[in-house]
Order: structure tokens, then sequence, then C-alpha cells
């Protein structure tokens, strides 16, 4: 601050009457902020009236609790040692590390030793013989004193006598008896033997002494009064106003309750209300924003058809061919490298499965991604096998991934001859799965599988729904990527186990639908199954079944029929229901 600056703060501060004393109160110097603040010392002292009670609710850090009645009392327990206070006649530190003896206190301690008879009898390195007074002819080791005592029986008799059962369950009934007399205590549905004489008794024989009675009703007479019988036999009168009432109020058995029926004159059949036409849409052809000409209302029937037989093909795929080549090789019936219809049908029909031309349709329009009207050996192992349980090895790698001819079809199976091109040259394949197709099933696995294909519903960019306004982000994901959580109820992704263990409760598709409980087969009801028909019977199991429901059919026939049947599955296996079907045939032919 300069001078010119402190001048003039001084001239604004400076007093311009001077003669006019200041109002207000003087303020006592020693009254200011900073002697509040301070700490007066030394603090005073709590009465000891008040610390006694202080130390019985709220005792300082480290300090014993001490009730309040007994703050006054002497302190004893501090300094009350009980028991006798003895002092070590030797301390641990001389015992541990003991003071070297001289030569003369060694020699004494000698002499004190050796007036033990211990040390006569038994000197360092020979043992001690323990039989003072005994004479010098008499080995200690080998000769015994007293008197050699027979047992009567040994151990091994007493666990196991040498008695016969009858003679064993004798005493054990003897011993019985006489604890029922002592104790009372008889087995668990033993009979209390009360010693009647049964000779003088007949089986007709009553014990007791017989009481006199009256057989003409007396004491029915006697416990029942005349105006109580006359109204329990008597009808009971009720207004017909009060059971109309009743009948309308209160459900009948037998009869549907219903309160207007006497009010309202209509017939039995008629239905309330204006019958308006099915729409041609579901809620989720609105939620999805389907075309008009896409609207899958009324085909639910036909997804679950299709659905359930894809579970089939699965199963039987998993059960009957070793790897999704061998599965693939058998379905290519004419070594195309890819299924058409006719050879999908061909399938199903060896596993028993007669599809009609609409479910054939949508089966194929399911696994058909690319649209071509055929099947792709990635489409068919994502969606006609369990990929993930059919791993692909090194070999079936190297022919995948290649060109191969067209004619190396296994040689039972009828294939259709290719058409060849002019020069004469073998027509080729293409190969059934590119490299980037397969992936390994663990991060450095050799063993790898097919990518997973995704069937997702194509979305109309023209239709705008209330979602893409509420929430929307700029470049974000769809809704149709959201991620589904849960567990599916049926869990057709996994293979149904041959045979399943009682504690699992998973059902994989091959369970009975609710219209199998509400409406069971025949033969369900004398515990046979679907599983049944389907299980794989041998020649002479197969014979017995049929004979036992009384069907005769010639050696011939049946030997015929059971060929057409081994001929229709992969393995040769045969089942009930597969020769009912071909026997059927054979019949009608």
């Amino acid at each position: 601050m300069t001078l010119l600056e402190e001048n003039t703060t001084a001239w604004r501060r400076r007093n311009t009457f001077p003669h006019i004393k200041a109002a207000g109160k003087v303020i006592p110097l020693g009254e200011r902020a900073e002697a509040c603040l301070q700490e007066i010392t030394p603090r005073t002292a709590t009465p000891p009236v008040v610390r006694k009670f202080l130390n019985s609710t709220r005792p300082g850090p480290g300090e014993i609790r001490v009730f309040f009645g007994k703050a006054d009392d002497p302190d004893i327990a501090s300094t009350l040692v009980h028991g006798i206070s003895t002092r070590p006649s030797i301390t641990s530190g001389s015992v541990i590390n003991p003071q070297p003896l001289t030569c003369y206190q060694e020699r004494l301690r000698e002499l004190q030793e050796a007036i033990y008879d211990s040390k006569q009898k038994a000197p360092l390195g020979r043992s001690q013989v323990k039989g003072p007074g005994l004479p010098d002819w008499i080995d200690p080791e080998k000769t015994a004193l007293g008197v050699k005592s027979r047992l009567p029986c040994d151990a091994g008799e007493i666990i196991n006598p040498p008695k016969t059962a009858g003679q064993v369950e004798k005493e054990a009934q003897e011993g019985h008896e006489q604890y029922v007399r002592s104790h009372s205590s008889y087995f668990v549905g033993e009979r209390a033997d009360r010693r009647y004489n049964q000779s003088t008794y007949s089986k007709d024989s009553r014990f007791g002494v017989s009481t006199p009675h009256r057989n003409d009703g007396h004491m029915s007479r006697s416990l029942q009064w005349l105006g109580d019988m006359q109204m329990n036999y008597s009808a009971k009168l009720v207004s017909k106003r009060c059971d109309d009432f009743r009948e309308r109020t209160q459900p009948q058995i037998g009869k549907v309750h219903d309160p207007i029926a006497d009010t309202l004159r209509v017939p039995a059949d008629h239905t309330f209300g204006v019958l308006l036409p099915p729409d041609k849409f579901g809620a989720g052809d609105l939620l999805h924003s389907t075309p008009p000409s896409e609207h899958m209302r009324g085909q639910d029937r036909r997804r679950a058809l299709v659905s359930a037989v894809r579970q089939h093909l699965k199963k039987a795929n998993f059960h009957n061919f070793a790897s999704l080549l061998q599965a693939f090789r058998h379905y290519d019936k004419k070594g195309q490298g890819k299924i058409d219809k006719d050879d999908l049908r061909d399938v199903c029909r060896q596993l028993n499965l007669d599809l009609s031309g609409d479910v054939l349709d949508g089966l194929m329009d399911y696994c058909d991604v690319d649209k071509d009207s055929l099947i792709n050996f990635l489409e068919f192992a994502n969606f006609l096998n369990w990929k993930d349980k059919m791993p692909i090895s090194k070999a079936e790698q190297r022919i995948l991934t290649r060109g191969r001819n067209a004619g190396s079809a296994p040689a039972n199976i009828q294939r259709v001859e290719l058409q060849r091109s002019g020069s004469g040259k073998q027509a080729w394949s293409e190969s059934l799965a590119k490299p980037e197709d397969l992936e390994p099933v663990e991060v450095g696995s050799t063993l790898k599988t097919p990518r997973t294909l995704c069937r997702t519903r194509a979305e109309r960019g023209r239709f705008v729904t209330s979602s893409s306004f509420i929430s929307a982000v700029v470049g974000g994901l769809s809704t149709t990527d959201y991620r589904m959580y849960g567990v599916p109820s049926v869990r057709t992704d996994l293979p149904a186990p041959r045979i399943k263990r009682i504690s699992d409760r998973t059902n994989y598709g091959d369970e009975a639908t609710a219209y199998d409980l509400l409406y069971p087969t025949l033969h369900s009801l004398f515990g046979v199954h679907e599983k049944h028909f389907f299980s794989p019977r041998s020649k002479d199991e197969m014979l017995q079944i049929f004979r036992n429901v009384g069907l005769r059919v010639s050696e011939q026939m049946f030997e015929e029929a059971w060929k057409l049947a081994s001929m229709r599955h992969p393995t040769g296996e045969v089942c009930v229901e597969s020769f009912r079907n071909v026997l059927k045939e054979l019949q009608a032919n």
C-alpha cells in the first residue's frame, strides 16, 4: 500500500464529531470470542456422587463397569489371591542348563546313589531280575506259579453253541416265559395266555356272566318320547314360496345354476351377443407387422406338426447314425449333394412317418433357408439334427470341404443317374460345406461343428410402430436381435436319453399331450403305451405278440412282412407299428 492510499483510508475513518459521545455499550476487553474458545484449565471435576452413576451407565474406555450401589465398597477383589503361594526349589533354567560339577561333587553323588538297592542289582547295561527270595534253580522267565484253572467252554462255544435250532428256541421260550411272569412283557402281537380250560368250552361259548335283558323295546320306548317320534316320522311343512326361492338361489346337484331361467324364455342353445367373423390375422402378425399376404392365422396346427416331425427326425438320426455325414448320405438318395422333397418323403416313410403334402411342404419350407427347394448339408445339420451332440472329425472335414464324385454314394442305396456332359466327363458335385461354415467345438479342439443358421422374420421398412419413437436410439440394435431369456418347457434342443430316470422331469417332446390325457387310448388302459409300439422287437417276440392278440398268419406271409418291414428301417430294426402297417398292406393286396 502506498502512502497516498494510507492517508486516504485514515481520512475516511476519522471521527467527524469528536465532541459527541458514541452511543451503545462498551464491551469489556476480557469477554471476547478468543476467551470463549479457550479451554478452562484445570477442568471442573465431576462430583463423586455423580461419578458413581456414570461408571454404572457410561464407564470410560478401559474402566470396569461398577454398579452404583457398590461404588463406595472397598476394592478387595483386585488384591485377593486364593491358594498357597509356593516357591519352587529349582528353576527351569538350572534344569535345562545345569552348572558343571567338580570331580569331588561327582564322587559325592555316586556315594549317595550307591545306597539304593536298584543301583546294586541293576547296574547300567544289565536288566534287573525281580525275584527276591526265589531259589537259584528256578528260571523266572519259564516258571509259572499257581494252579492252572480249566474253563468249562471257550468263547466260540458261547457265541455259536453246539445246539440244534429246537434246543435254542426252547431255551429262549423258557427265558421269555420267566420274563413274562416277572415283568408282564409280551412280544408285539403276542396274545396273553389267560390259562383258560378250553376243553369245557365250545366255539359258540361266551365268557363272563350273562346279564338279563328284555326284547320288547322297553328301554327304547323309555328313551324316546311319543312327541319326538311323531316329529321324526311326520312330514315337514315348507312354504312353496321358500322352496321356489331356494331352488333359484341355491345350486342343485346335476343342474346348472341359472337364477333367471324362469324369467328368460330362450332356447337352451341360444348365444347372446353379435357373432363376429374371425380375424384373418393374429397377435403375432400385429407385433411383427406382417403384410396381409403372409398372415399366419390358422397355421398353428401345421407348425405344431412340423415341430413334432423335426423332433422325431432328430431323435432317429441321433440313435441310428454315428455322424452327420452318414445321416446326410442316407437322406441324399440321388447323390446330388442336396436333399429334395422326394428324398425327404422316402426317409420319413422308412421311419414310419406318413406325412401329408401340406406338412411335408411346411417341413421343406422350414428347413430351406436359401429358398432353393433343396436342403443342403448346413441346413440339414441345423434343423434336422442335434449338431452339438454329433461333432465332425478331421476325416469328415476333408470329405465335406472338397468336391466329391456324384457316384460315391453307398452301394446299397439306389441312386438316379445324373446327366453327363457332352464331353463324357463325370459330373462332380460341389463341396458339401465351406471351411468357414465349420466352427471348432471348443477353443483349440480338432473337432468341429456346423455354424448356426438363424431364421429371422423379415421386417418391412415401411412399417412404423410406437416403439420406434419411445426410447429410440439412433443406430441402436433392432428388437428382433434381442436375446430371449428363460428355459423352454419342452426341451426339443436336447436329445432324449435312451433310458430315462425317474428323477428326470424334463419334457423332451416325446411325452403325452393334454389331448392324450383327456382322451386316453384303449391300449393305454391295459398298460401298453405308444413307446411299446415303436420299440424294436425280435422275430420270435413279434410272432408271439401277434399270436397272443389272436391274429393267425401263414409262415410265408410272416417272413415276407418281416423282410419288407426290415427294409424300411436304415438299420433293419422292426417294431410292432411298422410290422402291422406292412401286414395290413399285404392283406389289402
